[in-house]
């Protein structure tokens, strides 16, 4: 058994729906997440930028002597695809928990994949779908607006921008009769309502923060690292921008008042 915390890191609020799954799956568990809401969104950004910003992160939460590395974004598990090999603990991103499943739940053998930019560029989630099964047809999209668009609270059911913007991105996604679609950023499952209604009932859902979540669990059961504890675990927040901003959106995704346990800490000292 192994009390220390797990450490999970985003570049902004999308991991917090990786960390809602941790404690519902993992209640008594001390979760450390960092957001670098400073330098949101990496989607955007070359391939050794986000390998400098996700090695910077991992060293972050490190020093804070974490069990366990999750990254829950999407991007840096496309792009950064070696980062676990030298951190010291055990680590996993978002890409092969969420495409295991997605492989699973299609019967029609055609995925989308939604993504940002420097995902859906990559083709990670291509290869590894490819690499389970070589008879899947990948359909893929990158939506850039989706993450400002969460980032700045642009999250109701009913809001028409929202709305607007996802028809635009996932039309062409439906037409071409995908049965399973993956979300693969984890900012997307908190417009997942949104997503949902515009692809149809006929289209599964895959949540990349709780397939990782579980996955999580899975390697710290096996290896003997759960915490021993019965009481409800602490969760602590620390981001690179104003703390405020984050508060706020983040009660919103966690439905918890996080103001007391949200921290600054200056990354570049990482």
């Amino acid at each position: 058994m192994d009390n220390r915390p797990i450490g999970v890191f985003d570049s902004g609020l999308g991991g917090l729906t990786a960390v809602k799954e941790l404690l519902k799956i993992m209640p008594h568990e001390n979760i450390i997440y960092f957001g670098d809401t400073g330098r949101v969104p990496y989607g955007s950004r070359s391939r050794e930028t986000i390998i400098k910003y996700a090695n910077q992160d991992a060293t972050f939460l490190k020093s804070k002597h974490v069990k366990m590395i999750v990254a829950a974004c999407g991007t840096v598990s496309s792009v950064a695809g070696s980062l676990g090999d030298n951190l010291g603990v055990p680590y996993t991103g978002v890409l092969k928990p969420t495409t295991a499943v997605a492989a699973a739940a299609s019967k029609n053998k055609r995925i989308g994949v939604i993504g940002t930019t420097a995902t859906i560029r990559s083709g990670s989630y291509r290869r590894e779908l490819a690499a389970i099964d070589p008879g899947i047809e990948v359909c893929d999209r990158d939506c850039p607006l989706f993450v400002p668009l969460v980032e700045n609270g642009f999250i109701a059911d009913n809001e028409e921008v929202t709305r607007l913007v996802a028809q635009r991105y996932l039309t062409p996604l439906k037409e071409a009769g995908i049965d399973t679609l993956i979300m693969g950023c984890t900012h997307y499952p908190i417009i997942q309502h949104i997503i949902g209604e515009v692809m149809g009932s006929g289209v599964t859902l895959i949540d990349s923060g709780r397939e990782t979540a579980l996955y999580c669990a899975e390697i710290l059961k096996e290896q003997d690292l759960l915490c021993s504890g019965k009481s409800d675990g602490d969760c602590s927040f620390f981001v690179s921008d104003r703390v405020e901003g984050f508060s706020q959106l983040a009660e919103i995704f966690l439905g918890r008042d996080v103001k007391h346990d949200v921290s600054h800490v200056d990354i570049d000292l990482y």
